[in-house]
């Protein structure tokens, strides 16, 4: 079982997996925007396998021909996972709310056409300039290179 949890505490999630999953950073703006960094890191997990407690609050936001729904704490409003309607029962979680975040390998990069330029994208690192081909992506988030 892998634990995380909000800045303040009041929501706290688990996710009914041995080990903690491979993770990858978002470059684009919006994840620029909403961590306030040069980049978002997150890990994909199923949804099922996701418990949460505690006060959550819900932002979707509208693109096109998908919702994707923002879940944050209700208290100190720190952005926890969301969903998104064209990869039913997946939860993207925010890596930096893991417990063990620190033990992390981030294995891909993401719209890095928008990176910070000062951020040098360690060599040999899978990279984007914009989205990933969803099998490749997912093959190497699973483990299957």
């Amino acid at each position: 079982m892998i634990r995380g949890q909000c800045r303040c505490g009041a929501v706290r999630y688990a996710i009914a997996v041995d080990v903690l999953p491979p993770s990858y950073a978002c470059h684009c703006h919006i994840c620029q925007r909403y961590s306030g960094s040069a980049f978002s890191q997150q890990v994909i997990v199923t949804e099922s396998a996701l418990d949460v407690t505690g006060p959550v609050e819900t932002y979707e936001i509208v693109t096109g021909d998908r919702t994707s729904v923002q879940r944050f704490c209700a208290t100190c409003h720190t952005r926890l996972y969301n969903t998104n309607t064209r990869r039913p029962g997946v939860a993207v979680v925010r890596a930096g709310t893991l417990d063990r975040s620190e033990e992390l390998d981030c294995v891909a990069h993401i719209y890095t056409d928008f990176r910070q330029r000062w951020f040098a994208l360690p060599e040999g690192a899978p990279a984007w300039g914009e989205a990933a081909p969803p099998a490749e992506f997912f093959a190497l988030l699973a483990g299957s290179r």
